[in-house]
């Protein structure tokens, strides 16, 4: 869970790491003139991606006509497709040197790592690539909750060498190069990085921030949500889609593979997936666009990740076909039902379920091709022909191979040479 800059440098200057002042958060160029603030001020869209900067979602204000001028132009406007519709202002500071910190987790170690490079204000992927010797980077293998004194020393006097021209300020360095990890630690965070530090007559300050939280760690964090005034969780990127909420809502995890608004090729088929949990959720997405080079001339779109989880209750499953039904992109849906810790008999008694209602209240169904195999078979099975034979008009549009002597790949293949034969109808 990625938090704003105004977030982020509250918990800095909480946490003891100098910020520029703050002159608060305004949502209409107007109230640029309501606020205490000093100029030269810094103008700052609040969203949640970087690169703001290079992007226009930054602007430097020397006077009260040209910060509201500039709020104008900035509010409204998109960075990367968000709207910008806050904007954060807060004190300029006079730069004699910029330095970048950052700390985060090795995926492949599980260890900590903070690095610094002297190339503040830059991306540091662009400096690893082009200049690697610029960065120093540290593993620590016993994650210390506190950063060793050695480390810090060490990562300070790497910064002096490449800031020598903004004078000796090794000891607020290594202060801030400390409590930034620190920051990390105490907060369970998965990234706490500034860039740039900005060096200034006076010492560092922090001119941006970015902590993300982990998110398996956020039940921990019911103190820090109450002081920055967070009443839910929010995206580890970016603010969820209308889906992606709604999937929250109802308790699984989901994520939108497609823009909001993405508009349709009609040569293409778009699928919506609902598999039997997360790993087999990844393979779906995968086999769909396989399926589609295969035998499809690439013309097959997988539209969302999506993760039933263990056990999901029959209203759970109903709506996760409910949602992709409600996504008018969506020409079909893969399902895939390999019951372990969840039951067959469930998940089928939910699938009729959302059939049934849909087609009771008029409301579009889009086809269903899958497979179902593994815990309470039998019962669904019974139930499957029970249903089909009551209702065979409501699901006509189902098509669901009980068993395992059918590879998915050719459920796939099937349900998508299927919907392409409705489509030129």
């Amino acid at each position: 869970m990625r938090l704003y800059e105004n977030e982020a440098k509250k918990i800095f200057e909480r946490e003891g790491i100098p910020v520029p002042r703050q002159f608060g958060i305004i949502c209409k160029p107007e109230q640029i003139k309501e606020a205490d603030v000093d100029f030269p001020l810094m103008i700052k869209s609040l969203v949640l991606i970087g690169g703001r900067g290079k992007a226009g979602g930054i602007k430097k204000a020397d006077n009260i006509d040209d910060a509201v001028l500039k709020a104008d132009k900035m509010l409204g406007m998109k960075l990367r497709d968000y709207v910008v519709d806050m904007l954060m202002l807060e004190q300029a500071v006079e730069e004699i040197g910029a330095c970048y910190i950052g700390v985060t987790m090795n995926p492949a170690t599980y260890n900590n790592i903070i690095m610094v490079s002297a190339s503040g204000g830059m991306d540091i992927e662009t400096v690893a690539r082009e200049n690697p010797e610029a960065i120093l980077k540290i593993e620590l293998p016993d994650n210390d909750k506190t950063l060793p004194d050695e480390t810090a020393n060490q990562l300070s006097e790497f910064l002096q060498k490449g800031l020598e021209k903004a004078g000796d300020q090794k000891e607020a360095l290594k202060d801030v190069i400390t409590k930034v990890y620190n920051t990390f630690q105490k907060y369970d965070c998965k990234v706490t990085e500034i860039n740039p530090l900005i060096l200034t007559p006076q010492g560092p300050v922090a001119a941006d921030a970015k902590i993300v939280l982990d998110d398996n760690a956020l039940f921990r964090q019911k103190e820090l949500f109450t002081f920055l005034g967070i009443k839910e969780v929010r995206n580890d990127v970016s603010e969820p889609t209308k889906n992606e909420a709604r999937a929250r809502k109802a308790g699984f995890p989901y994520v939108d593979l497609l823009p909001e608004g993405t508009k349709k090729d009609p040569d293409k088929l778009y699928v919506g997936i609902v598999p039997g949990g997360a790993g087999y959720g990844i393979f779906s997405i995968d086999e769909d666009a396989n399926v589609g080079e295969r035998f499809f001339n690439g013309k097959v779109v997988p539209v969302n990740f999506m993760d039933s989880g263990g056990g999901p209750s029959l209203d759970k499953v109903a709506e996760m076909f409910h949602l992709l039904m409600d996504y008018e992109i969506v020409d079909l849906i893969i399902t895939s039902r390999f019951g372990g810790i969840s039951s067959c008999d469930t998940f089928i008694r939910g699938l009729i379920k959302c059939f049934r209602d849909r087609y009771k209240d008029g409301r579009r169904i889009v086809p269903v091709y899958g497979r179902m195999v593994g815990t309470d078979l039998p019962s669904a099975r019974e139930y499957l022909n029970t249903a089909k034979n009551e209702t065979p008009e409501e699901l006509k549009d189902m098509e669901i191979i009980v068993g395992n002597q059918t590879i998915m790949a050719e459920v796939i293949r099937q349900g998508i040479e299927e919907a392409f034969k409705r489509k030129s109808m």
